[in-house]
């Protein structure tokens, strides 16, 4: 599998999980919506400002998001390492906002406890079939 192939799969999978590391050195994970935007080796999600989760990559950028498919007989899986960056700049939530984030964030595109999490994705596991491959993007 290569980068080109990674990124069309997971843009297909409706959810995802995202890791971040706690005040204590543990890793905390969380499903999340699917992207709301992926483009080259960053990949786009919405939350609250107000979220551990936030407070966390704060601290710590260091993350790895994660994307699966089950299928009847075949099980897909791609982890991926890198950095998350809590974006709260208005044109970077205004780029990526979609009508049903408003369901969210009643005030809409500027509400202060909308923010987007910028994950730059460095390297991939993929697994298929029993086997891992590993990717540098």
């Amino acid at each position: 599998m290569d980068k080109t192939k990674i990124f069309k799969f997971i843009s297909k999978q409706k959810m995802a999980f995202i890791a971040s590391v706690n005040e204590h050195g543990f890793p905390v994970i969380r499903a999340m919506l699917a992207p709301c935007k992926i483009d080259g080796n960053e990949i786009y999600f919405t939350t609250n400002t107000s979220s551990n989760k936030v407070k966390q990559y704060l601290a710590n950028k260091k993350a790895c998001v994660y994307f699966y498919k089950r299928g009847t007989f075949k099980y897909q899986g791609v982890s991926i390492t890198g950095e998350m960056q809590v974006c709260t700049d208005q044109e970077t939530k205004s780029e990526v906002w979609r009508f049903w984030d408003k369901l969210f964030y009643k005030q809409g595109k500027t509400d202060p406890d909308y923010c987007v999490l910028k994950f730059k994705g460095k390297t991939a596991e993929y697994y298929c079939d029993f086997k891992i491959e590993k990717i540098e993007l």
